[in-house]
């Protein structure tokens, strides 16, 4: 057996849309899933967490998939990998956990063969994957991103989130697939709309990537997907419209949903009363939630070169241990 390196990874949570800027941008969140990746006799997965229940611990796992995608565009054979995965990003909310997924796969897997893909070309293959560049561009990038796709090929520009911005989600205890909330957007809109979200996502961009937090309540507004989509979230029109008189800065449907991120200034004095709405707006609809204070993170994927020598899989969660969220 070749012996290739271990790696292991890092890899923050996102959220895509902001908003209105539909498939376009997607900041990273201090959110993070781990996966260790080396060469193996037989396929064998680690996966720890609750956000790991149910998830595939055969050759049709996601990362794995991903993996050999990367070793066939690097020319490399590696046909059985042992896999390990903690992850505090909750599935199919709107959080970018298939995101995160795919570049946390991509990158372990490029780095056990010595990185011949740089990452540009790791951001083409899963944009095409997940057919939008906003969440995979976030994870492997950090920041705030803005990004296009034409198919083949993604580029993007990263913008250093202002100091000050602070983010609160908050998470109902139910999922929401991509795909149902795709299927209930319209095939065409009118020119105000357009116009209406063109603006805005350009508003948007230039206040952050400026520290204007004053202009993100006005350029956060959305009329292309958060109308249609709010019958598919209780709660989450009356959330737009008041969360921005009880201390958001802004708020919006966090990717596809059914989580609702609200930007926040650090300086905010009223955290608390923003919290306690937005838990009993959805407690209203009886629907159970939960919030979670996150800071946007800057660094994107982290890749760690590990020692071959023999270590048991049991020491991934004691390598990690202290970074897991408590």
């Amino acid at each position: 057996m070749t012996q290739y390196g271990r790696a292991r990874v890092k890899v923050p949570a996102s959220t895509a849309n902001l908003g209105p800027g539909f498939d376009t941008l997607g900041m990273a969140l201090s959110l993070y899933a781990w996966i260790e990746m080396q060469e193996a006799s037989e396929t064998t997965f680690h996966l720890y967490g609750d956000e790991m229940k149910g998830l595939a611990q055969d050759k049709s796992n996601l990362i794995y998939q991903v993996a050999q995608m990367v070793f066939a565009e690097a020319g490399v054979s590696i046909p059985e990998l042992e896999i390990s995965m903690y992850s505090d990003i909750p599935l199919t909310r709107g959080l970018g956990s298939s995101a995160s997924a795919i570049i946390g796969g991509m990158a372990a897997a490029n780095a056990m063969i010595g990185a011949p893909l740089d990452n540009a070309k790791l951001f083409s293959m899963a944009t095409g994957l997940e057919k939008h560049p906003d969440n995979v561009g976030a994870s492997l990038f950090g920041g705030i991103i803005t990004a296009v796709w034409d198919g083949v090929h993604a580029n993007h520009v990263r913008i250093d989130p202002p100091e000050d911005l602070e983010v609160l989600v908050v998470i109902p205890e139910f999922e929401l697939a991509t795909s149902k909330a795709r299927g209930v957007l319209p095939t065409q809109i009118s020119v105000s709309d357009a116009v209406y979200n063109i603006s805005r996502t350009s508003l948007l961009t230039a206040a952050l990537a400026s520290g204007r937090l004053d202009l993100i309540g006005t350029a956060m507004q959305d009329r292309l997907h958060q109308p249609y989509r709010a019958p598919l979230v209780p709660g989450m029109e009356r959330l737009l419209a008041e969360a921005p008189n009880r201390g958001a800065l802004g708020i919006a449907l966090s990717g596809a949903g059914p989580t609702l991120l609200a930007m926040v200034d650090r300086r905010e004095t009223r955290k608390d009363e923003l919290e306690t709405f937005l838990l009993e707006t959805m407690l209203e609809q009886g629907i159970n939630a939960r919030t979670c204070w996150l800071s946007p993170c800057v660094t994107g994927v982290s890749i760690e070169l590990l020692d071959t020598n023999g270590m048991q899989s049991e020491s991934f969660l004691d390598m990690i241990k202290g970074e897991v969220q408590s």
